[in-house]
């Protein structure tokens, strides 16, 4: 059973898109220096289908939503994406702390998957150091990898 612990509508997590953020507990990474230890436990709100299209009905105007976690269970995060996928007209991405994608996620479901799992000394995403990786799903559901999308560069004047 998948349970998440709260929403938020953002803007930084996935590139170019308003995407409702979903907060995945039970997380097994455990990443040193995690900035959401709260979602270590097993607790919140379990996610069902039903409650995923209460949160996408009250969540009118996102683009994407996108699953922060799910690591104990990548089998549920998996269905509840073809889930999104088949009933609405918006993209899905899936953030996992794992450094390689579970066998059980099906890109078929999926426009955006980040691997990696948080280390401090190389940083988040938008540090040209990071050891995670953003990806867009292709057509071909090959993977183009955007990390760069989160690094700002200096605009010469």
């Amino acid at each position: 059973m998948t349970k998440y612990y709260n929403t938020m509508v953002v803007f930084q997590e996935i590139p170019n898109e308003i995407t409702l953020a979903i907060n995945v507990t039970n997380c097994p990474c455990k990443c040193p220096s995690c900035h959401s230890k709260f979602l270590w436990g097993d607790v919140g709100v379990e996610l069902t289908e039903d409650e995923l299209s209460g949160l996408l009905e009250r969540n009118k105007g996102i683009t994407c939503v996108c699953f922060m976690g799910g690591d104990a269970n990548p089998a549920d995060i998996n269905s509840l994406a073809q889930y999104v996928k088949s009933n609405y007209n918006i993209k899905v991405g899936w953030y996992s702390g794992r450094d390689d994608l579970s066998d059980e996620i099906d890109l078929n479901n999926f426009d955006f998957v980040k691997i990696g799992r948080y280390d401090e000394a190389y940083g988040p995403l938008n540090k040209e150091t990071t050891n995670q990786r953003m990806y867009m799903v292709n057509g071909d559901k090959s993977l183009s990898d955007i990390t760069n999308m989160f690094w700002r560069r200096s605009k010469a004047v």
